[in-house]
């Protein structure tokens, strides 16, 4: 899918650190939480809710209230009388919820699109469901994050089971797999020494989850583990027999994230005389049963064929991993010194609040090719299902 006129203003995008599964975030409430973040994002970037005409709210994980999301939203960041839609497509949401405010700009249904990403793991709802023919009425039910992780009605396998068959499929050592977790662990660290998260980062962040004291301070991400070579040849496979460690997978967190999508008339007016971002192209793919990692590759070459571009042409590259295997597979196949991306962080060190964990990507892969003099960016990243997202935009 190929855009036309639609742009991000310069810097118009903003995020929480991502705090770990039952951390810092886990008594907020994920709307309220990601509206009150979005007050300051735009408050920070100078951008006046009354400029805004739609919103579009991304969630993976249902919360209270959650019915009225999108509307809820406006009317809390202060633009009461816009709505909108709300999209949830598993860990390919941010990159779903962009093309969504991206194609209703394309056709003129919005020059102004506030998109907020909001999702947390912690205390994730346990859902009952009437079931009148169960023995004595007993109701089915469903631990919506657990479950969700670990069974796919389709391909039936946990998550971790498609990274243990790609690893298989493709002959990905558990060597390799520590070896590009460490690499990312050290361009993470090295991120964070040079102050590079902070450009985007709503922090410090004052917690208050009844509105009446403040219990905590979050300014970093929470649940960055220290890794090291020995720290990791000494973990245990996750399954049996298996080559996936905790250490070369992801944890669940909370947090979100938000951008504003526009025309580019109205972008060049809010980037402050810098010029704006344009939002390219973007594409989905699916894969065989079981492997999920795969995924990324055809979406990424999907998305870049939409553009007119090829990896050659790329300034950035962000890939959601939550397995290192994604990582591994993702290099070989397109042919990028896994090195060269990734450079500044990613979802495999600092953890997956699902909703949120693209559009953090996506502005990271910006700020890196703005330091590299402009250029085009790919994000692209898997999601439940077997199946994967990915987006361009030009610097």
């Amino acid at each position: 899918m190929r855009f036309s006129n639609v742009f991000i203003p310069r810097r118009a995008y903003w995020s929480t650190p991502f705090c770990k599964w039952q951390g810092s975030f886990a008594d907020l409430h994920p709307i309220r939480f990601a509206a009150d973040v979005a007050v300051k994002g735009l408050a920070r970037r100078g951008i006046a809710p009354e400029v805004l005409d739609q919103v579009v709210l991304g969630w993976t994980i249902p919360s209270k209230q959650v019915f009225y999301g999108a509307p809820y939203l406006a009317a809390l960041v202060g633009a009461p009388g816009v709505t909108g839609a709300m999209v949830s497509q598993a860990c390919a949401t941010s990159a779903a919820a962009v093309a969504h405010a991206a194609g209703s700009v394309a056709c003129g249904g919005s020059e102004a699109t506030l998109v907020v990403l909001a999702d947390k793991c912690s205390n994730g709802p346990h859902v009952v469901y009437p079931n009148p023919a169960g023995p004595g009425g007993k109701p089915d039910a469903e631990d919506w994050v657990w479950d969700s992780f670990n069974c796919d009605p389709w391909a039936k396998n946990a998550m971790v089971e498609t990274a243990e068959n790609v690893a298989r499929s493709e002959q990905i050592s558990r060597e390799e797999q520590e070896a590009m977790t460490l690499l990312r662990t050290e361009q993470y660290r090295q991120a964070v020494e040079d102050g590079f998260h902070a450009r985007f980062f709503v922090a410090p962040y004052e917690v208050n989850p009844t509105g009446r004291k403040v219990v905590r301070v979050v300014e970093h991400d929470e649940g960055v583990f220290p890794t090291t070579k020995e720290g990791l040849a000494k973990l245990r496979p996750v399954l049996r027999d298996g080559t996936v460690t905790f250490g070369t997978q992801t944890h669940p967190a909370d947090g979100n994230a938000g951008l504003v999508v526009c025309t580019k008339d109205r972008a060049a007016a809010l980037s402050g005389g810098e010029a704006p971002v344009e939002v390219v192209s973007y594409a989905t793919a699916r894969v065989e049963k079981g492997m999920m990692a795969k995924a990324v590759v055809p979406a990424a070459r999907r998305a870049l064929e939409a553009a007119g571009i090829g990896v050659k042409d790329l300034a950035a590259v962000k890939t959601h991993n939550p397995f290192a295997v994604n990582d591994v597979y993702f290099s070989r196949e397109m042919e990028i010194a896994p090195e060269a991306f990734n450079r500044t962080g990613s979802s495999l060190v600092y953890g997956h609040p699902q909703g949120p964990t693209g559009a953090r990507l996506l502005m990271e892969g910006i700020e890196e090719a703005i330091d590299r003099g402009g250029g085009y960016v790919l994000f692209a990243g898997c999601a439940a299902g077997d199946t994967a997202a990915a987006l361009v935009v030009k610097v």
